[in-house]
């Protein structure tokens, strides 16, 4: 599994957000804070909040807020919405991948790894992130 820059930096201001609720919090403020690029992270929350991850708010006590409660927003949610699927083979999903000769079992490999890679990330919530309180079968892959 690759994370790209975008995956990282919009886990990143998400997890931000979700530990500053119920305030609310600039993208210059998560910027600076995560030491980011500006426009890059504005394409970001453009992308979260078209998600209805996120939300605007206007006024005194502009800035982002989530939509939800961190304890409802995965880390995987997160990663689809700005990139697609979790494991892709030259662009292609994983069960997409087809293959002849001795690669033919090949495709059940990558299905399996992205099966694995789901198993994680759609079970950890931004909550889980922030207060550290990882699920068991995640801290046990970590040693």
């Amino acid at each position: 599994m690759h994370i790209t820059a975008r995956t990282d930096y919009a886990l990143r201001a998400v997890l931000a957000l979700a530990a500053a609720d119920p305030a609310t919090v600039t993208a210059g403020a998560l910027a600076a804070g995560e030491g980011m690029p500006l426009s890059f992270l504005k394409t970001i929350l453009n992308e979260l909040r078209g998600a209805d991850l996120i939300v605007t708010q206007r006024g005194p006590e502009r800035g982002y807020r989530l939509t939800r409660p961190a304890t409802d927003i995965s880390v995987g949610e997160v990663i689809r919405t700005v990139d697609g699927s979790l494991t892709d083979i030259r662009g292609e999903p994983a069960a997409d991948a087809s293959y002849e000769g001795t690669a033919t079992h090949l495709r059940q490999v990558w299905m399996a790894a992205d099966t694995a890679v789901q198993n994680i990330v759609d079970q950890v919530t931004l909550a889980d992130v922030v207060t550290g309180n990882l699920p068991p079968h995640v801290r046990d892959l970590t040693g």
